[in-house]
């Protein structure tokens, strides 16, 4: 015997309306008999909201492309916790020209005798452009000495100057936007399982990913470390909350919006 479905729901009419969408009836059709519309709605509003930043974003990038700005853009986080996904909704439906995307391999052996934010400066942001670090110079501030991959003079040396450089970069002219996404480390052992067990996605996991919860602790030492000293008056970093991904990528976008003078009428609230 199936036991019938009792749930009742209080939709708006508004709701009902996103509800018989295409997008929504394919989303619960897909949900086969555990349809749960609370999440479907959820899911077609956030790609609604999604959809008009994105617009506002296009505007914000020929404001900076007509007057030669240089916009630069940090995503630091923990391992799996959503810096990727949200440069691509940032960038979705930016002109390609006009951007990059900066997400460096480990340092060949010409970089490691280089000065250490040299690997950085070559690829900051030229008149017009804007560039998204997925992971930045601050790998030395975390992921590097906690996998040991930096001496512990070299860390110092880093903390020592870090802020120096963006002064530097900034008093240049150029914009600077630091994020920090934040999960918990049951959302990560959650994603990291979904990778795993993914095909497609399985690629994303390295040596440094295994290790991220046995070090959950060491992480988090070296994160508060990062925060106390880094986050100034001038170059501050934004936190976001980002065990609901939707959620997360649509305040980056909502914060660059908003930090960024673009001088076109702005249509969202802020």
């Amino acid at each position: 015997m199936t036991e019938a479905n009792t749930n009742t729901y209080d939709f708006s009419d508004k709701d009902l309306r996103l509800l018989n969408s295409n997008k929504a009836i394919k989303l619960m059709l897909q949900q086969g008999d555990n349809i749960m519309p609370e999440k479907v709605l959820r899911y077609v509003k956030y790609e609604k909201n999604l959809e008009i930043f994105q617009a506002e974003l296009i505007k914000m990038q020929q404001w900076v492309i007509k007057h030669n700005k240089r916009v630069c853009l940090l995503f630091e986080g923990r391992d799996a916790a959503g810096k990727g996904g949200a440069i691509r909704r940032v960038t979705h439906h930016l002109n390609p020209r006009n951007y990059r995307v900066v997400a460096l391999p480990k340092p060949t052996e010409q970089e490691r005798g280089q000065w250490y934010f040299q690997r950085y400066t070559n690829r900051l942001p030229n008149p017009g452009e804007m560039v998204f670090f997925d992971r930045s110079w601050y790998n030395r501030a975390v992921v590097e000495p906690v996998n040991g991959f930096c001496s512990d003079e070299e860390y110092q040396r880093f903390m020592d100057e870090v802020n120096s450089f963006e002064d530097m970069i900034t008093n240049d002219g150029i914009i600077l936007l630091k994020f920090y996404f934040s999960i918990t480390k049951e959302e990560q052992a959650k994603r990291f399982d979904e990778i795993r067990t993914n095909p497609l996605k399985r690629w994303k996991m390295s040596p440094v990913d295994d290790r991220a919860q046995e070090l959950w602790d060491v992480y988090t030492t070296y994160k508060e470390r990062m925060f106390t000293h880094t986050h100034t008056e001038k170059n501050p970093w934004v936190i976001l909350k980002a065990n609901r991904k939707t959620v997360a990528r649509l305040a980056v976008i909502k914060h660059i919006l908003k930090e960024i003078p673009y001088q076109e009428e702005k249509t969202i609230s802020e």
